[in-house]
């Protein structure tokens, strides 16, 4: 029975070094857990930061894009406003030339032109 006993206590101490072993290296395994789960923590930290950094700089440019486009649109509508003002003025000026060298053709002109309109009308 010796035997037996001695089996059973060289048994016993085995399971006890290996569960101490075991417990050691699912320590070991949590703390590499733990470590990694800080570090991804602080690389989703660091990337939605830069993530949000990105996004306020296109932002602010496309800001700056649409103000320009605007300053574009203002200056080009502000150049056909004078484009179409000056036209007014010479055809103005033309009409009122043609008005007072030929005032009889220009007086029959009226009256035919009045005479269409007034036929299409009555249709």
């Amino acid at each position: 029975m010796s035997t037996t006993n001695a089996e059973a206590g060289m048994r016993d101490w085995t399971d006890k070094a290996t569960r101490e072993r075991l417990e050691k290296d699912v320590a070991a395994v949590k703390s590499d857990i733990a470590a990694l789960t800080d570090q991804i923590t602080d690389a989703l930290n660091n990337f939605a930061n830069s993530s949000g950094k990105q996004a306020r700089r296109g932002y602010r440019q496309a800001r700056e894009n649409v103000d320009s486009a605007i300053d574009d649109m203002s200056e080009r509508g502000s150049a056909m406003m004078g484009a179409a003002q000056e036209a007014y003025g010479s055809i103005e000026e033309s009409l009122e030339d043609a008005i007072t060298q030929r005032p009889l053709a220009t007086v029959g002109l009226a009256l035919g032109i009045g005479f269409l309109i007034g036929a299409a009308w009555r249709r």
